[in-house]
């Protein structure tokens, strides 16, 4: 089978949808098919990437406006492209590569990856709303990432007998982790039970209510928060004006390495985000395949309510509670063969759900129906 992966931007940049595209492209080459991706570059330059088994084309951008990368170049070189693949999968949402299919219009068969809704946008989103339903009615095949999204998005509620759902999975990194660098961060923080997060600094991502949670928290604990976002400012306010530099810090960037170093060093992982912006929670299942209890929110309109299985692999709390991130965190500190179960639990839920060996096989499934 001949593919074209098409989203906004791919690795080095990094984000939950650009996992997903770089495990997919990996996987589904390794299965011998052709699967080359098309996105935005972050600069204005145009770049032709060569991986081992296939090609990121990238066209060069003015810029990011509402969250779209500004690329009239996209839309030239899916028209050269399209042609060449027998199907097409778009990540969404993507205003730019949206515009992109309604004006080129290919033949290939066209699967759209609905990653979530446009949440934080919602009074431009009125404009995009007739280019989205022509995309959603194009499609051959939308794809979800859980039952629960799919469910309550009424963005999808007309094309229903079109979707496929479609749990994201990720790679088991944690055999890359690297001893020494995991003892250096326990000395670090010695005697500290580590709470991590990863993700962009961003308000939906709710790390301002994980910050307060330090309030309630004892000194044997220590927030760890790494990326970097807008909300930084704001975040080391809360800190410095409570007085929290000795419970919370802020590790600002940090590289796949370090990630894999802090999620074999930490106690628990912690995801509180606070609106559905967060449709799966890709941060999560990384912390599972490292065996990691997880403590998230519980928002029935989210995958991360499915993901993370309240009392089993983790701990669900209300939206916005520090109150209840610090009581989740203690609770499971207090009970050894709590964590104990949960940490094993997490790790099995990972393996049999979310391990890229099944999201490809599910993939490729697909894109065979597709053909069919």
């Amino acid at each position: 089978m001949k593919i074209l992966q098409f989203g906004k931007f791919y690795p080095p940049s990094m984000g939950g949808t650009e996992q997903v595209m770089f495990e997919t492209s990996e996987g589904v080459s390794r299965d011998g098919h052709t699967c080359d991706v098309l996105c935005s570059n972050k600069k204005a330059s145009y770049i032709e990437d060569k991986f081992e088994n296939y090609t990121v084309f990238r066209t060069g951008s003015y810029g990011i406006f509402l969250s779209t990368s500004i690329t009239p170049q996209l839309i030239y070189k899916l028209w050269k492209l399209n042609s060449k693949y027998e199907i097409i999968h778009i990540h969404a949402p993507d205003p730019m590569a949206f515009l992109a299919l309604f004006l080129v219009r290919p033949k290939a068969k066209i699967i759209v990856h609905w990653h979530l809704d446009i949440v934080r946008q919602h009074r431009t989103k009125k404009f995009f709303i007739p280019l989205q339903n022509w995309v959603l009615k194009f499609a051959d095949k939308v794809i979800v990432t859980s039952k629960n999204y799919v469910q309550h998005s009424s963005d999808l509620k007309d094309v229903v007998s079109k979707v496929e759902i479609l749990p994201l999975g990720t790679s088991n990194y944690s055999h890359l982790s690297d001893k020494k660098n995991v003892k250096d961060i326990h000395e670090q923080y010695k005697n500290k039970k580590i709470v991590l997060a990863i993700g962009r600094l961003v308000g939906y991502k709710g790390f301002k209510y994980l910050v307060e949670s330090a309030k309630y928290l004892d000194d044997d604990f220590m927030i760890l928060i790494a990326g970097t976002g807008y909300e930084k400012d704001n975040l080391e306010d809360i800190i410095s004006s409570n007085k929290l530099q000795k419970k919370v810090k802020l590790l600002g960037h940090i590289s796949e390495q370090e990630k894999y170093d802090y999620l074999q060093a930490s106690y628990l992982f912690c995801l509180p985000s606070i609106t559905k912006a967060e449709a799966f929670g890709v941060a999560i299942i990384e912390a599972m395949s490292f065996s990691k209890p997880i403590v998230s929110t519980n928002m029935f309109d989210s995958g991360i309510s499915w993901v993370n299985k309240d009392g089993v692999t983790g701990i669900q709390v209300d939206t916005g509670s520090s109150k209840q991130l610090a009581d989740a965190f203690r609770k499971i500190a207090s009970d050894k063969s709590l964590y104990e179960s949960m940490s094993k639990n997490s790790f099995r839920r990972y393996e049999k759900l979310f391990s890229d060996k099944k999201m490809i096989q599910s993939t490729i499934e697909i894109y065979k129906s597709v053909l069919r």
